[in-house]
């Protein structure tokens, strides 16, 4: 097999990974969807247009991913979800970390949220 051809099976193995870990996310409530999907898109750009254009034409995934290249929006339900998902996972580390490792997550999750909150909202 050709650079090339590993490079895209690189390419594809990831987006279905991120793909599959995002599909994941719509049952398991601590792992978010849309981050995850978006990835997979970016992936599919560089390995399958074919699965590419399979995600953008997909009726629940489509719109997140257009509206993402587009105008770099997030849905106010995703941010809101993130967010929601974000604090109770660092409540729950808080249960388990001794200081000052309890404040890893918190300040990562800060982070995270005032970057999520910063970017244009998709209502």
């Amino acid at each position: 097999m050709r650079f090339s051809g590993l490079r895209k099976l690189f390419w594809n193995l990831a987006g279905i990974t991120l793909l599959g870990t995002g599909i994941a996310g719509i049952v398991l409530p601590l792992l978010p969807t849309v981050p995850f999907v978006l990835a997979a898109a970016f992936c599919f750009s560089k390995g399958s247009p074919r699965l590419e254009s399979w995600l953008l034409s997909h009726p629940r995934f489509g719109p997140w991913i257009r509206d993402w290249r587009a105008h770099h929006r997030v849905p106010r339900v995703a941010k809101i979800a993130a967010s929601v998902t974000m604090f109770a996972s660092c409540s729950l580390s808080s249960i388990y970390l001794a200081l000052p490792w309890i404040l890893a997550p918190w300040i990562s999750c800060a982070l995270v949220a005032a970057w999520l909150w910063t970017r244009p909202t998709r209502i």
